[in-house]
Parts: C-alpha cells; structure tokens; sequence
C-alpha cells in the first residue's frame, strides 16, 4: 500500500471492531450511516452493529460523529431564506404532551421561524402528527420547498420526516424498534439530533421527561441524555438548551388525538374548562417556558424570562391561535372543526369512570395510562396501523387533588364499546390514592441544561467514570 493511501472499509471490520469494544472513527461512522441510507449493507448487518453499540456503548465522539454521519445522509433544509432565525423544539415524548401545538405557533407570532419535523405515535407516548391528522385534509407530507413556501406564509410549519431527510435515520430507527436497541443515549441523541439538524436550525430547545411516563425512568439516565444532545449540538454549530420536565403525570387534561387539538386551541383562545380550570395550568406554563426559551434563541428576546413575557402576549392578544388556524389552512386542514369541537367529536363509544376511593390522587403510573390510551384505538400497536381520531382519555383530577367516591374522574372514548373494559382496568391500577395530601410537590421544570452545564456535566462523568 502506498503511503498516503485511504484504506478500503469493510463491514465485518466495522462490526468486530465495535463488538470488541473499541472506538469506532468519523469516517467508519459515516460508512454505517451511508450504507443504511443506501442499502448497501444489509440489515441483518445493521441489527448486528446496532446490538453490539448498545452492549458496548457509544462513546461522545462516536455520538457526534454518528449524529453529523446521520444528518448528512439525505438532503438538508436550508431556512436561511425564510429571513429569521430558525428554531425548533423537540420532546422525548410523554402522555398528553401537546405541547408542540402550542409552541410553534407562540414561537411564530413572536418573530421565529418554525420548521418543525414531529413523529407519531412511539409505545405508550402520543404523535404529533398523528393529532394534526385529527383534522379533515391536514397534510403532514410536504416536499421541502412546499415546507419553505408555509413558513414563509405563516411562521410554522409541522410535518412529517421526508423521504429525503436522514433516511439513515429512517433505516435504523425501524432497525432499533424490532432489535431491543431503543434505550441507549448515544443511539437515541442521534436519532433525534440528525433528523433536527438537517432542518438547518439555528436553534434547537429539547424537552427531556423525566418520571413515570418518560422513555428513560432514572433521572440520571434523562441528565445524561439531556447533556448529550445540548453538547452534540452545540457541537455542531446549533445553539441548544434541554429542559429536564416532569413525566409524572398526563400533561393538561387530554390524551388522545383529537380531544388534544380541542384542549390546544382552547388555550389558544384563552378558554379553561369550567368543571376543572386547574387541570390544564401545567400544559399552558411548560408550553410558554418552552417558547419562552425558543424565542430567546430566536434572538427575539434578551432573555428566556422576556421570552416567556412575549409569548403570554401572543396567547393572550390572539396572535398565536391565527398563526396555528393559517398553518391548518395552509397545509389543507378544514378549521372549520373547530368551530364547534363537540360537534366533530363523534366516538365509537363512550364511559365516565367514576372514583373508585375517596382521598388523594397520590401517585400516577403515567406509561400506564398511556397504554390505557392506546388501548382505546388512539394509538397502534405496529407502524403504519390507522389511529382512531375520536379516541382517547379525558382526565378530570389532577395529582394531589382531592376527590370524592363516585365523582367523575376520566372520560374514555374509544372506537367500540368492547375497547372500553381494558382501558378501565389499566386506568384502576395505575391511580393510586391515599388520605393524606402528598408531600413531595414536583417542579415542572426540574433543571436546565445550556452549552456550559451540558459540558461540565459530561466533564465530571467522565472523570468519574475514570476514577471507578
């Protein structure tokens, strides 16, 4: 061989080397991710590497090298012509969580631009785009420049990931669900991170969950995943921030599909349920913090304080809810619905689930009730199963509220009367009461993570798993 020269790779090279526990380098990365975008390696090669990074570990230059390796797979959106900085959120995923419903169109009535790219339904944790699709003739698969052309119209834009964008992504997401290599920090922060950095952003804000209803239970193990991403894509050039939030219990009062679109825009009216104003305040804070720090980065507020200032602003003035009902408009959705909810809102079946004890809501197992939706026929149990729009829970009690024997405590809507006994059953196991209130009160934003913090924490894992 001639000195100088580029050695040829293999991948049974590739998979020995990260089986027996070495790292693996830039170019080796961009070798697996370019193959999984091709097909030129095979998929029982791509299980195999997959297992045998997640037995192994992936190390932070190994993450930054597969993240940008998986960015750079397909084609990249390119907002510098939209004329504002670009901004996106992304969540870890929850029950409940609507909250992108409301932060892209706060984020655009404040100036920033939002190319948001969402998912569906994941296990027990609602989708995105499964919720727009509620709505009659809204498109979530736009080819890039019909993206550009609704942002440049109404300041947001939320679709699907193209064909285009990642596709090693695609491959080897498909890969982890059916090889039990989803829960690995450096596989899932590039997952996440190569589908956001292909959008071009010039800032990214991440809500990790953490608590009963997060992917990663242990908040260590959320603290990690939030370091990572924060210091992967700073890294890359994307200035980012991780809030740590709280999973613990459904976030607002809806968890379905529809009924989710109907509790949003609620809140983009400046209405609040008359039964129960209470059980949506946590969905409308975090959602303003959350824009809050969007518009921040977005360089339309000095801080994310007079982020959060500016946001109530355009939840309250009305601005946010014409941003959301022009982005419906724009991408073919009837907003007509949402003239009158109740009216659109036709489930196969229907049942109050009164409480069953009196006391405390003490404690949620909140993947459970998120099985319980899905259950319902709000979610799929394989990909590219339809999801029932009309289904889902609607929870009247919060934790720590007191109830009374006998009182409404959830509304289940699901397609068929006989979805409705198992959902029931889950929602009786996974509530917990107890006659005294609870002591310990969870903060909705537990901790913060910028480029410094990220950077420091990883510094001191690092030098502790050094000294073990």
């Amino acid at each position: 061989m001639q000195s100088g020269s580029v050695t040829t790779l293999h991948t049974i090279d590739i998979l020995r080397k990260k089986r027996d526990g070495r790292e693996l380098d830039a170019r080796e990365l961009a070798f697996v991710a370019a193959g999984a975008a091709n097909g030129s390696i095979q998929e029982a090669e791509l299980a195999a590497w997959l297992m045998a990074a997640w037995l192994k570990g992936l190390s932070l230059n190994e993450t930054r090298a597969l993240t940008l390796a998986m960015r750079d797979s397909g084609e990249k959106f390119a907002p510098t012509r939209l004329g504002k900085q670009a901004v996106d959120k992304h969540s870890t995923g929850g029950v409940g969580d609507k909250t992108s419903l409301l932060v892209a169109p706060l984020a655009a009535a404040c100036g920033v631009a939002v190319p948001m790219i969402s998912g569906r339904v994941l296990g027990h944790t609602g989708g995105t785009l499964d919720k727009l699709e509620a709505i009659p003739g809204y498109r979530t698969a736009l080819t890039l420049a019909e993206f550009e052309t609704v942002i440049k119209k109404c300041g947001a834009s939320i679709i699907g990931q193209t064909d285009q964008l990642a596709p090693a992504d695609r491959k080897l997401y498909a890969l982890r669900d059916r090889t039990a290599t989803v829960e690995n920090p450096g596989l899932i922060c590039a997952s996440i991170l190569s589908k956001k950095l292909a959008a071009g952003l010039n800032a990214l804000v991440l809500d990790v969950k953490t608590g009963s209803g997060a992917f990663l239970r242990k908040r260590e193990d959320c603290e990690f995943l939030a370091a990572l991403m924060v210091a992967t894509a700073e890294a890359a050039g994307t200035r980012t921030v991780a809030l740590l939030t709280d999973m613990g219990q459904p976030l607002g009062r809806a968890a379905g599909n529809w009924i989710e679109l109907v509790e949003s825009v609620e809140l983009l009216r400046g209405e609040r349920p008359a039964w129960s104003p209470e059980t949506n305040i946590d969905l409308r804070e975090l959602s303003l913090i959350l824009a809050g720090w969007m518009i921040h980065l977005g360089t339309q507020a000095e801080t994310p304080e007079a982020g959060y200032a500016r946001a109530e602003k355009a939840l309250m003035d009305g601005s946010a809810l014409r941003v959301f009902l022009a982005m419906i408009e724009a991408q073919g959705g009837d907003v007509s619905v949402f003239d009158d909810p109740a009216a659109f809102h036709k489930p196969g079946a229907t049942e109050i689930v009164a409480a069953w004890d009196s006391g405390y809501v003490a404690e949620m197992d909140t993947t459970a009730l998120g099985w319980a939706v899905q259950r319902t026929g709000a979610g799929r149990e394989k990909a590219g199963e339809p999801v029932d729009p009309h289904a889902g829970i609607l929870f009247h009690a919060r934790r720590g509220a007191r109830v009374e024997r006998g009182q409404p405590f959830a509304t289940l809507y699901a397609t068929r009367p006989e979805l409705l006994a198992e959902p029931a059953a889950i929602l009786k196991r996974a509530i917990h009461f107890s006659k005294t209130p609870p002591n310990a009160v969870v903060p909705l934003v537990i901790r913060v993570f910028t480029r410094d913090e990220a950077e420091e924490y990883l510094r001191e894992k690092q030098l502790s798993a050094s000294s073990s």
